[in-house]
């Protein structure tokens, strides 16, 4: 088979899965356009497409282009070997590609946190601050995620709150004069995470003051920790630099849970939002079957994007 034919029977697959029935049995009703950009720059990973593309990120990337994705992220692009981050870096470029969020190093999610304001703590982010340099030149990509770490429970939140903007203001001596955004995630996965609410991370980045420092709205996350996502992420909208997205519950493609992804992403277009966003979330169905189901979940929220733009 060649590779136009190969094209035409994975779009006429995905096509036939989204005009069938969501995976929750939902009957769906929508007309793809077949393999055309779409309207905002949804962001797969690696793995998503894997069971069509192989296991090369290059091939996979090519493949998501070609099925007309215009973003990919990849927090492990840190622990990339050099030469594979400058030819993702490569290929993105040559497809006018972008490249959303790589997690910076600092030693974990909950480990070695900020709130702490333990010397040996900054010192680890710093240390991921100047890697994130030296990855953004190679890969190309200009947002970094932070996730501050754990509550650090013997001090007060106040107290742990200057802790983390004063690490984040020494993190922007760094990465402001190279352009690089880091994205600070509040995340459901623990309670025991300092950064939980959009609001709280709006309030550290004002406290920070540098067009560097923005905050990564997870619509799943937020779903989980507080709902009321549109009218939350518009009170933020100023100190947002990247979201990302994965139904609740589950954290699986959009059409699978309770989250509105449809009124979600009109609002996004309608509010000019040209970033990626980052498609951190799992499918709902596994094999080539559930890659082109994913195609349909996004052409189906999308397409009713442009109908209604």
């Amino acid at each position: 088979m060649n590779r136009s034919d190969f094209i035409k029977g994975t779009v006429l697959a995905a096509g036939s899965v989204a005009i069938g029935t969501t995976a929750k049995g939902f009957a769906t009703n929508f007309a793809p356009v077949a393999d055309q950009p779409f309207h905002l720059n949804y962001g797969p990973h690696q793995g998503m497409f894997s069971n069509h593309a192989g296991k090369s990120f290059l091939d996979e990337i090519q493949f998501i282009y070609d099925r007309g994705f215009r973003g990919i992220e990849d927090n492990g692009m840190a622990g990339r070997p050099e030469q594979e981050q400058e030819q993702i870096g490569n290929l993105l470029a040559k497809l006018n590609m972008a490249m959303g969020v790589f997690v910076l190093d600092k030693g974990g999610n909950g480990a070695n946190t900020l709130a702490a304001g333990k010397p040996e703590y900054v010192d680890i982010f710093l240390k991921g601050c100047r890697q994130a340099v030296e990855v953004s030149k190679r890969c190309g990509g200009k947002l970094a995620t932070v996730v501050p770490g754990d509550f650090a429970r013997d001090i007060p939140v106040d107290i742990q709150t200057a802790h983390v903007i004063e690490a984040l203001r020494r993190g922007m001596e760094i990465l402001e004069p190279h352009g690089i955004v880091i994205v600070l995630e509040p995340l459901s996965d623990t309670p025991n995470l300092f950064l939980r609410t959009a609001e709280q991370t709006y309030l550290i980045c004002k406290g920070v003051n540098s067009p560097s420092c923005k905050i990564l709205y997870d619509f799943y996350h937020m779903q989980r920790n507080r709902g009321d996502l549109i009218a939350t992420m518009d009170k933020c909208w100023e100190e947002i630099g990247y979201f990302q997205i994965g139904d609740n519950p589950g954290r699986k493609e959009p059409t699978t849970g309770e989250i509105n992804y449809k009124n979600i992403f009109k609002h996004l277009y309608e509010k000019g939002y040209k970033g990626v966003v980052g498609m951190e979330h799992g499918k709902s169905i596994e094999g080539k079957e559930g890659e082109l189901r994913l195609i349909g979940a996004y052409r189906e929220v999308d397409d009713f994007l442009a109908r209604n733009k």
